[in-house]
């Protein structure tokens, strides 16, 4: 099957590169920012070089309001040091939304922000990764955070899931592993979801949800899948190869549950 890859856009708009901005006249967006982390901020105060803080990324509002994009521990530390100025990087005239890409699209390759940061500030910018994952969550009475009996907590593993395969993917996983397990927070692991996931990503046309499910349950209960998955990767990976991950061990015993007494049998 085809897979789906979501890119981070922007407009084209001014840039200024190199600006010295005051640092009382930086805001903060919560919606378009990570969380700070305190401590975080506090630690870079304690060992900083003032040379190599480098640049923030700033976008200036319609209104001539100053908002950090990417940055706000630097500034933070700036406040906490009574540093006045800070080199900027400016974006001009951006909406939130497309703030909140550009913050994306700078953290990518940089200090990655928390996963339930990232899809938060992903919904704010309206990025259709993190908005067709969120549909279909909805539609299935589940939300992000802690795993729960109606919440995720695999939330790469999901985003995974849409954007290597597509949102319809991932709705026909959630269903099946609802179908298998019923609601539990071992349900939601991302380990089994990444399994089934990737199963029916590669093999959806194949595969008949309907049918899959029961097979999943005859090998267990939720619970046992995960003491299996994790058993054969300490063993040293799907049939003692030492190369099995555990995503990839949980696909080959998705394959397998399919497999059983099939003549037609999918390969790996």
């Amino acid at each position: 099957m085809p897979k789906t890859r979501y890119a981070y856009d922007l407009p084209v708009h001014k840039v200024d590169y190199g600006v010295e901005v005051k640092v009382d006249d930086l805001r903060i967006d919560p919606e378009a920012q990570r969380t700070l982390n305190e401590g975080r901020a506090q630690s870079i105060a304690n060992q900083l070089v003032r040379e190599a803080m480098g640049s923030i990324v700033v976008s200036r509002r319609p209104n001539g309001d100053l908002y950090i994009v990417d940055g706000q521990h630097r500034v933070r530390v700036c406040r906490l040091l009574s540093i006045p100025t800070i080199r900027a990087e400016i974006h001009h005239d951006l909406t939130q939304a497309q703030e909140a890409v550009l913050f994306l699209i700078k953290n990518r390759e940089s200090h990655k922000p928390r996963p339930l940061d990232e899809y938060r500030v992903g919904l704010t910018g309206n990025v259709p990764l993190f908005v067709d994952t969120d549909k279909v969550l909805k539609k299935h009475d589940l939300s992000i955070g802690s795993s729960s009996t109606n919440a995720v907590g695999a939330i790469q593993g999901v985003l995974r899931i849409t954007d290597y395969y597509g949102a319809e993917i991932l709705d026909r996983t959630l269903s099946i592993a609802e179908a298998a397990w019923g609601r539990s927070a071992d349900t939601w692991d991302g380990m089994l979801i990444g399994g089934i996931g990737t199963a029916l990503g590669k093999w959806g046309d194949i595969i008949v949800d309907a049918q899959l499910a029961p097979r999943l349950l005859d090998f267990g209960t939720a619970q046992a899948w995960r003491a299996e998955i994790l058993s054969k990767t300490s063993r040293g990976g799907f049939k003692n190869s030492g190369t099995g991950s555990r995503l990839s061990t949980a696909y080959r015993l998705v394959v397998d549950a399919w497999n059983k007494n099939r003549r037609k049998r999918i390969e790996y």
